[in-house]
Order: C-alpha cells, then sequence, then structure tokens
C-alpha cells in the first residue's frame, strides 16, 4: 500500500499552460504522475541519494502502458 499526501501549490500561469499542453498530448499521464516525476528526479538531483526519491522516480516513469 502507498501512502499518499495531498498539496496545493501555486504555479505561475506559464508553467500551468505548458502541463496542461503536456498532459494532452499524453493521456497515460496525469497531473499526479508528472507532479511525482518531476519532484522526485528534482530531488535525486538536488540531495542525499535517498533511494526513496530514486523508487518513486521509476515507478512515475514506467507505469504499465494501459490505462
Amino acid at each position: 500500500m502507498v501512502n499518499t499526501v495531498s498539496l496545493q501549490v501555486e504555479i505561475p500561469e506559464d508553467l500551468h499552460d505548458c502541463l496542461k499542453q503536456f498532459l494532452e498530448n499524453r493521456p497515460l499521464w496525469d497531473q499526479d504522475r508528472t507532479f511525482c516525476a518531476a519532484l522526485s528526479l528534482f530531488l535525486m538531483q538536488n540531495s542525499e541519494r535517498d533511494h526513496r526519491a530514486s523508487r518513486i522516480y521509476l515507478d512515475a516513469m514506467f507505469q504499465p502502458l494501459s490505462a
């Protein structure tokens, strides 16, 4: 079982427009998957090596291709 936490964030409108366009062209992706991939990649690149962030990144990037 995966525990999740809900976040409410404010992002620039231009970034939101880019996110909407990205998601419109990729039906297997959603906002949650995109944020998990982006945040975990950021943490992998900018903090101590934590295998939890690596696992979340890989899970987000390589989810099964069935909807």
